[in-house]
């Protein structure tokens, strides 16, 4: 058995795809997540869209899903997917039935981190901090060259982190955390309430109205000189440089690489000020370790990810589970 299928899902869309033992993608498809339907509709979609990858000629060794999610390590079980609305489902006994190939479920942003460690920007570090900024803010951590999810599985919520104690609310009913302040529903926010002040008038232009205004139009604006659209994702980014200190100043990885569409899709303007904040708020013998870059995979980090971590989980398999 030479392949292993992987599945990134996500708030929007499902990326199903056939993977094999070298880390190439033989085989893949994209379909919209429909997570409104309901968890029996979204496990529907993703047999369909694992079928559509599945080879005719072998049968694959197994099948790893990233999920947007908080997974229980001993189960398996999904505890709480806020993207998807789902609370205690068992995606992963539905999908093992269903193929009758083992399954194994993992949190997107830890495989994320894991893909860039064996196939992306951090293929030379065993120390890595990975961070996604899109939608929300997640993240990955790679330890002596190992996945680290903690004594509960949970590690790497950077979202959740706290970088200003008066900051706003966030949906983790908690107060100033990074993702209520860097993430693309942030950086809207704080762009609506500029042009409902009467300023931002560029950016509200671009947008052609209030609605319209999204993290998108925000890096558009400022990459076309729109000196207060600029500014709105400098202030994203000096946030995220406050919680890359933190976390520099307590485990000193080799790299952190930073990934999701917000963060890499509105140019340098989060990154520079991130890398010149965390770079002022680091330990000062640690400031020459600071390495920030972008992610090297874009959207496959996930999917490569998740092959990876079903390899590794055969292997296990094949040593007696050690």
């Amino acid at each position: 058995m030479d392949s292993v299928l992987a599945v990134d899902l996500g708030g929007t869309k499902i990326y199903a795809a056939l993977v094999g033992r070298d880390g190439k993608i033989i085989n893949e498809d994209i379909s919209p997540t429909m997570a409104a339907r309901g968890f029996a509709a979204v496990a529907d979609r993703i047999l369909a869209g694992v079928d559509r990858v599945m080879p005719a000629d072998e049968r694959p060794a197994g099948i790893a899903i990233a999920v947007p999610a908080f997974i229980e390590p001993q189960t398996g079980k999904v505890i709480y997917s806020p993207n998807l609305k789902w609370r205690n489902v068992d995606i992963k006994n539905r999908i093992e039935d269903a193929l009758g190939l083992p399954v194994w479920l993992e949190n997107d942003a830890n495989l994320a981190a894991l893909g860039e460690h064996r196939c992306g920007a951090g293929r030379n570090y065993d120390d890595l901090v990975y961070i996604t900024v899109s939608t929300g803010v997640g993240g990955g951590l790679i330890l002596g060259g190992k996945l680290y999810g903690g004594a509960f599985g949970g590690a790497g919520e950077f979202g959740h982190m706290t970088v200003d104690a008066d900051g706003p609310a966030c949906s983790c009913e908690n107060r100033g955390c990074l993702e209520g302040l860097a993430s693309g529903c942030a950086i809207s926010r704080d762009a609506r309430r500029l042009a409902e002040s009467g300023k931002g008038r560029g950016i509200l232009s671009l947008a052609g109205s209030m609605e319209g205004i999204d993290a998108r139009v925000v890096g558009q604006a400022a990459a076309d000189g729109d000196a207060e659209a600029g500014e709105v994702l400098a202030q994203a980014g000096r946030y995220l440089g406050i919680a890359i200190a933190n976390v520099a100043n307590l485990l000193n990885p080799g790299i952190f690489i930073i990934g999701g569409g917000v963060a890499c899709g509105v140019g340098g303007f989060i990154l520079d000020s991130a890398r010149e904040e965390a770079y002022r708020r680091t330990y000062p013998p640690y400031r020459s370790f600071l390495k920030i870059v972008p992610a090297a995979l874009g959207p496959r980090s996930g999917i490569l990810g998740a092959a990876a971590y079903a390899w590794e989980q055969i292997e296990a398999l094949q040593n007696g589970g050690k």
